[in-house]
């Protein structure tokens, strides 16, 4: 059985905390969201931050069925709207400080991001 190296008394201990800090991005268009992805991922490991993602979670579908006709007189015909909700998530593991930086990059239109930091 093998222990760990000793660490020597005159290392200097770090001060900068590594968090565990997880993206989500929702949008409506495939397009831009996969970009914002793209230029998350690439600004994080251009900074060398340890990055995982960006994770694609189902597509969530909204769907409202309605009449075509608005006194319901005539034929039955139905119209069928519906909206597509496309989610990503991003984990980093990083101090707070170079996150800002790495989310500071701009972000298209119609994209939402959520930015949670968990402690370890």
């Amino acid at each position: 059985m093998s222990f760990p190296p000793k660490k020597e008394a005159g290392a200097a201990p770090t001060d900068e905390v590594v968090h565990r800090i997880r993206i989500t991005l929702t949008s409506r268009n495939v397009q831009n969201l996969e970009k914002v992805c793209a230029d998350l991922k690439k600004a994080s490991l251009d900074k060398k931050l340890h990055v995982s993602g960006p994770v694609r979670m189902p597509t969530k579908i909204l769907r409202v069925t309605t009449r075509k006709a608005p006194s319901g007189e005539g034929t039955n015909t139905w119209d069928c709207f519906q909206m597509r909700i496309h989610k990503r998530l991003i984990d980093l593991h990083a101090p707070s400080d170079v996150v800002k930086q790495v989310t500071s990059i701009p972000i298209e239109p119609g994209v939402e991001v959520d930015v949670t930091i968990n402690d370890r």
